[in-house]
């Protein structure tokens, strides 16, 4: 199985450090979300994953190997970091067989690409006149060619309609299926939480976190349940000796962890406490993230 090996990686550029003895992997049959404030180092790490940045320390390697050593790259790691690098004069499919027969890949994958990419109704059209989402999809089929086992996407839904959106999401996690190790970046943490499995978050290119999604939102706020009641002082005092954790909420609610809503019902009932609101708290990934990263973001404005 092909993974991405990531180990003490750091870059700098003058005395500037981007990425900063950074490790992770991304195994296959998952998608792996990449996530980080501007500036965290995400695209400097993508490109000396392919080989187009050396790092100062440090090592990556694709099923064991660097990048400049495997034999016959696309068939093994397909990439996109940028939609627009395809020569706008070029039709659809011309840029696809060039790339192929420069790979030694047969012509057949061309057509096969544009049909699971959705683009053989536009393969005699020039790259010039495509829209965003047209090009997205132009830059995974060629990801695409060699059939790689790895795949690397860096912002692949930056500025596409709702419905390119979806298109990329359902693609990502149906690549992930077929057992490909899938890296993607994004800032649209509302896609990562339906897309991603797994999530290497990094801020001033460091490693913040290095976890599953359910294990980050349990982490971070996730599971808590929202408590009222006429008396929450009283609740508080008996949820806390039962192990709860309970902090004041809103309007006079109580914000309690630790306990399932059950189990709040239930003490609350032995002890002859009404409830006027018991409701189970889940927490989006966009918090989850804004916490994680409050103390790495570059510029803060005030509220």
């Amino acid at each position: 199985m092909t993974t991405i090996e990531v180990r003490g990686l750091t870059k700098k550029y003058g005395p500037e450090t981007v990425v900063d003895d950074l490790s992770f992997t991304v195994e296959p049959g998952q998608v792996t979300g990449f996530l980080g404030p501007n500036g965290a180092g995400k695209s400097t790490t993508m490109r000396m994953i392919m080989g187009l940045a050396t790092p100062a320390r440090g090592s990556v390697t694709i099923g064991g190997r660097r990048y400049a050593d495997l034999p016959a790259p696309l068939t093994e790691v397909g990439a996109l970091l940028d939609a627009g690098a395809v020569h706008g004069a070029r039709r659809a499919y011309d840029h696809l067989l060039a790339l192929a027969v420069s790979n030694g890949l047969p012509r057949r994958r061309v057509g096969e690409v544009l049909a699971r990419t959705g683009l053989e109704g536009v393969a005699g059209r020039r790259a010039g006149g495509f829209s965003l989402g047209m090009r997205q999809r132009l830059g995974i089929a060629a990801a695409l060619l060699g059939d790689p086992r790895v795949l690397i996407f860096d912002e692949p839904v930056n500025g596409l309609d709702p419905e390119g959106i979806r298109w990329i999401r359902d693609f990502m996690r149906a690549l992930a299926r077929e057992g490909r190790a899938v890296l993607v970046s994004s800032h649209l943490m509302s896609e990562m939480a339906q897309t991603a499995d797994h999530l290497v978050v990094v801020g001033r290119g460091r490693l913040i976190a290095d976890t599953g999604m359910s294990e980050l939102m349990r982490a971070n706020g996730a599971g808590t349940v929202l408590v009222r009641t006429s008396d929450p002082g009283s609740l508080a005092r008996r949820l806390t000796a039962a192990g709860a954790t309970v902090r004041d909420g809103l309007e006079n609610s109580l914000v309690v962890s630790g306990m399932t809503g059950e189990e709040i019902g239930k003490l609350a009932a032995y002890h002859g406490v009404a409830l006027s609101e018991l409701t189970p708290q889940l927490a989006s990934l966009e918090d989850a993230f804004m916490e994680l990263t409050k103390d790495s973001v570059e510029y803060q404005g005030a509220a």
